[in-house]
C-alpha cells in the first residue's frame, strides 16, 4: 500500500511540475507576443504606379526616383502615322523620399504642356499574417498647371489652369503574388468647358497587380466617373494594362491604354478614347531609383 501511496504521490507532483511548465511557458511566449515588432508587409507594388494610377508605394528616405511615362498615338491611326508611332506624350517625373512614409514629387507633361507636384504619406503599413493592419493607406494630395496657348482663348488666367487631386490609396497583398488597391479620388478644377460640367468631381479607381514570374507581373487598373458630373458625350472611363519587368535598379512596364494623358486630372475625366474602336495608345513606363544619401541604401517601402 505505502508503495501505491509513494507511486500516486509521485504521479501528482510530476504531473504539478508539467502543468507549471506548461504555464510558465505559455506565459513566456505571450509576452514575446506582446512585445514582438509588428512585421511590415513589403513590396505591394514595385512602382510608384500601376499604369497610370499612383500607388501606396513611395522612395525610402534619402531615395530619388526617376520615372518616364511615354505614350505613342492611337494603333487605329494607319499606317500614315506608322500606327501612332510617329505621334508621343511624354511625362518627365522626380520623387523623392523625405522619410519612409513621406514622399514628394514633380513631372512635367507634354500634353497639354503640364506641370504637376504632389505629397504623399503613407498613413498605415499592412502587418504580416496576424492581421493587426489589414491594408496599407497612402494619402495623395497633387496641384496640376497645364500652359498650352489656346489663341481662340485669350481670357484663360494663371489660376483657370490650376486643378487639385486628393486620393485615398487603400491597398492590401493578398499573397505573395497578388495585390489590389481602391481609389476614391476627389478632383477639383477652377475652371471647367462648359456650364453643365461640375468643378468639383468624384470618381473610383481600382488596381491590382499579379506576379506570373519572379520578375514580371501583370498590372490592370480601372477609373469610373459616376456620370452626371462631366457632360462631355465624348469622354470614357480610363482602362489601362501594363507589363511590369524588374531588372535590377529599374522596374520596366510596357503599357495599353484608351488613354493618352497621364496625370490624375486629365486622365480620369478628359479620356476619349475606347477600346472598342481600337483607340488604345501603346507606350512604356521606366522608373529608376537613385540612393541620394547613406540611409537611403538601408531604408524599405
Amino acid at each position: 500500500m505505502k508503495s501505491i501511496f509513494y507511486l500516486f504521490l509521485l504521479m501528482i507532483f510530476s504531473f504539478s511540475a508539467y502543468a507549471q511548465d506548461s504555464s510558465l511557458l505559455k506565459m513566456l511566449n505571450d509576452s514575446m507576443k506582446v512585445h514582438e515588432k509588428p512585421f511590415y508587409v513589403s513590396g505591394t507594388f514595385k512602382a510608384t504606379h500601376i499604369v497610370n494610377m499612383q500607388t501606396i508605394e513611395a522612395p525610402g528616405a534619402g531615395a530619388l526616383n526617376f520615372v518616364i511615362q511615354h505614350r505613342f498615338g492611337q494603333l487605329n491611326s494607319g499606317s500614315y502615322n506608322f500606327f501612332g508611332l510617329d505621334n508621343a506624350t511624354l511625362r518627365l517625373g522626380l520623387d523623392y523620399g523625405i522619410s519612409d512614409r513621406f514622399a514628394v514629387g514633380i513631372g512635367r507633361s507634354t500634353y497639354e504642356k503640364t506641370y504637376d507636384a504632389y505629397v504623399k504619406y503613407k498613413l498605415l503599413r499592412q502587418t504580416d499574417a496576424t492581421n493587426k493592419i489589414p491594408v496599407s493607406i497612402s494619402l495623395l494630395g497633387q496641384i496640376t498647371y497645364y500652359t498650352l496657348k489656346y489663341p481662340e482663348k485669350p481670357y484663360l488666367t494663371d489660376n483657370d489652369r490650376i486643378s487639385y487631386t486628393a486620393q485615398l490609396l487603400i491597398a492590401r497583398k493578398l499573397t505573395r503574388n497578388l495585390s489590389l488597391q481602391l481609389v476614391p479620388t476627389y478632383l477639383h478644377y477652377n475652371l471647367v468647358a462648359t456650364p453643365g460640367d461640375k468643378n468639383n468631381i468624384f470618381a473610383l479607381g481600382a488596381g491590382g497587380r499579379m506576379k506570373i514570374t519572379r520578375r514580371m507581373s501583370i498590372n490592370v487598373e480601372y477609373n469610373y466617373l459616376p456620370s452626371g458630373q462631366i457632360v462631355s458625350s465624348d469622354r470614357h472611363d480610363s482602362f489601362s494594362l501594363g507589363w511590369d519587368i524588374e531588372t535590377g535598379g529599374h522596374v520596366f512596364q510596357l503599357v495599353f491604354s484608351n488613354s493618352q494623358s497621364i496625370v490624375e486630372t486629365q486622365y480620369i475625366t478628359q479620356t476619349t478614347g475606347r477600346w472598342g474602336n481600337g483607340d488604345i495608345y501603346f507606350g512604356f513606363n521606366v522608373s529608376r531609383n537613385f540612393n541620394v544619401t547613406k540611409k537611403a541604401k538601408g531604408s524599405k517601402h
